[in-house]
């Protein structure tokens, strides 16, 4: 199964922290791993062992959107072109679809491998928000490539997807906080910790979102308690001081199998979590999702910004499963190995 995984909570919660670690995790069990950095502030890829010089070389999906909208658009008859694709336009009939394990030219414009001593897992990264882009640009526009790829994956046996989101409830302005099968919320015990919890919970009810919180940076029985009696039974596991973090944070990760035993049982329980959702899915509604917020997008401004009515976009007999992996038409199919 491919699980569709997402990290969310404030700034300086160690949201990317643990979602490195639950990539480390995942990798030492020789799953297939792509792990995508969505965050406003790129740290994943430090957070995975990479030098600030190998990290800034990524390639940065925001700078590919073009490659990735010809590629995904394959030869769907409802999209007249790839410019007129929105950051939320659905799969159809003819659509190229993702997995985890291939190899395409999406993952080869912005994937990296990223060397762990556990295995080898696929990094992407959106690409920071610089000083070029104050006054022209929204960071959600940057993150276009990320959604387009969610709304277009499908599935394969134990594989897994791990996005470290933007801080906070940014994630909001688009449909993509509806993409994961669990979003984990890292929350530390105060009340600014759970107040993106109570914004996410509260967002999130209507959509069936899935959401469990990751207690950080507890220190003893009455965070824990504290955590419980705000958010119940939300509360996943907790996680205090590690003297591995600390080592990794400077630049001198011992071997992962050296992470303290309570922290391992944490992510295995983070694990457990996330495949215990596999039976839980409803691929009917996560494709009207889809279609909801990309009807929503080009209603307000999508269908001004490329003059069509991108509603005609949305392939009504359309549903994203694991029987749509080999839906691509001939044509488009002969177009991925060209």
């Amino acid at each position: 199964m491919n699980m569709k995984i997402a990290f969310v909570g404030k700034g300086g919660s160690g949201k990317t922290t643990l979602s490195s670690l639950f990539v480390r995790h995942l990798a030492a069990s020789g799953a297939p791993v792509v792990a995508v950095d969505a965050d406003i502030n790129q740290h994943l890829g430090t957070a995975l062992g990479l030098d600030d010089e190998a990290a800034a070389a990524l390639p940065a999906m925001g700078a590919k959107l073009p490659l990735v909208k010809d590629y995904l658009r394959g030869s769907n008859p409802r999209i007249t072109s790839a410019a007129s694709m929105i950051k939320t336009t659905p799969p159809g009939e003819g659509s190229r679809l993702l997995r985890l394990r291939e190899d395409n030219p999406v993952y080869d414009a912005c994937a990296r491998p990223v060397e762990l001593d556990g295995g080898t897992v696929r990094l992407m990264v959106t690409g920071s928000f610089t000083e070029a882009d104050l006054g022209v640009a929204c960071y959600h526009s940057k993150t276009g490539a990320v959604e387009l790829c969610l709304n277009h994956m499908t599935d394969g046996p134990d594989e897994y997807l791990v996005v470290d989101m933007t801080a906070g409830s940014d994630s909001f302005a688009s449909g993509m906080f509806t993409r994961f099968d669990i979003t984990f919320l890292v929350a530390e015990p105060t009340r600014k910790g759970v107040s993106v919890y109570r914004q996410y919970k509260e967002y999130a009810r209507d959509y069936g979102v899935t959401l469990k919180v990751v207690g950080n940076k507890v220190q003893g029985q009455d965070d824990i308690d504290f955590l419980r009696a705000e958010v119940g039974d939300d509360l996943l596991v907790t996680v205090g001081h590690s003297d591995w973090v600390r080592a990794m944070e400077k630049g001198r990760p011992p071997r992962f199998d050296r992470l303290e035993d309570v922290n391992q049982r944490s992510l295995r329980a983070l694990r457990d979590a996330a495949d215990a959702t596999y039976t839980l899915r409803d691929r009917e509604r996560y494709t009207r999702q889809m279609v909801h917020f990309h009807l929503k997008n080009a209603g307000s401004w999508g269908n001004a910004r490329t003059g069509e009515d991108l509603a005609a976009q949305v392939d009504p007999g359309f549903v994203l499963d694991e029987r749509t992996a080999g839906a691509v038409s001939p044509a488009a199919a002969a177009g991925a190995t060209a």
